[in-house]
């Protein structure tokens, strides 16, 4: 098995929330499976060839960061768009999601994003701050974390979750996110792979199955991350749902 690359853009400027936790979560699992893993750090006006990396990463940032980045990150507008229609491997969490989408707008200005997708985002005045619990049609058990924005998302045609609680993409939300082939895009933070160690899994399986179709898994052992899980899970439900 060769070496799987993972590349985390933006990882000093949109690094809230301890949103690292998710790179340093498949790294562990994947060489926990014997494979070889780089990741590559980069940041504005660094070399960047999407087609060099097998996994791409972006986190969370403040809202004044997110706006520094667009600039970098149209160049690479092209090359991006292409590769998510050829299946790489994308995972954007918190507001790094709104910047693949159409634009966003900030205070009746649209500021240009990546335009991949076709919903849009909109700063709102006010933060959006709650635990959440949601379904996912491609796994067992439900996802779960932390969402803490400030934008509301419309016209998600490919959304990853169903909302049990929580705030989703406003506060009325039915469903949250968006999954496209192998693009995984949520407000959702914790970070969510730590945190979820099914989603985990299946993340480290598809990847490492898209290089190696015969690949001979060892079995996970992630018994702390889901005694963890089970422990939030049941609290939640007594005291929540």
């Amino acid at each position: 098995m060769r070496t799987i690359r993972i590349a985390h853009l933006y990882y000093d400027i949109l690094n809230l929330y301890g949103e690292n936790g998710n790179i340093k979560a498949l790294k562990k699992e994947l060489e926990n499976q014997g494979i070889n893993v780089e990741v590559h750090f980069l940041t504005i006006d660094d070399d960047f060839n999407v087609n060099d990396y097998d996994f791409i990463y972006m986190g969370a940032g403040t809202e004044t960061n997110q706006e520094i980045v667009i600039p970098d990150l149209l160049k690479h507008k092209k090359e991006i768009k292409e590769a998510i229609k050829n299946n790489k491997f994308f995972l954007v969490t918190g507001n790094a999601m709104e910047l693949f989408g159409k634009y966003l707008l900030i205070d009746g200005e649209e500021k240009e994003t990546l335009g991949i997708f076709g919903y849009h985002a909109k700063r709102e005045e006010f933060r959006m701050i709650d635990e959440c619990i949601m379904e996912c049609e491609f796994l067992k058990k439900p996802i779960i974390g932390f969402q803490n924005q400030s934008s509301i998302v419309k016209d998600i045609k490919h959304p990853m979750f169903k909302v049990i609680k929580g705030i989703g993409s406003y506060p009325k939300a039915l469903t949250e996110g968006i999954h496209y082939h192998h693009f995984y895009g949520t407000y959702v933070i914790g970070p969510i792979l730590a945190r979820n160690p099914e989603f985990l899994k299946y993340i480290v399986t598809k990847l490492i199955l898209s290089i190696d179709s015969e690949f001979k898994f060892k079995k996970f052992n992630l018994k702390e991350n889901e005694e963890a899980y089970d422990t939030f899970v049941r609290t939640f439900y007594q005291n929540v749902i």
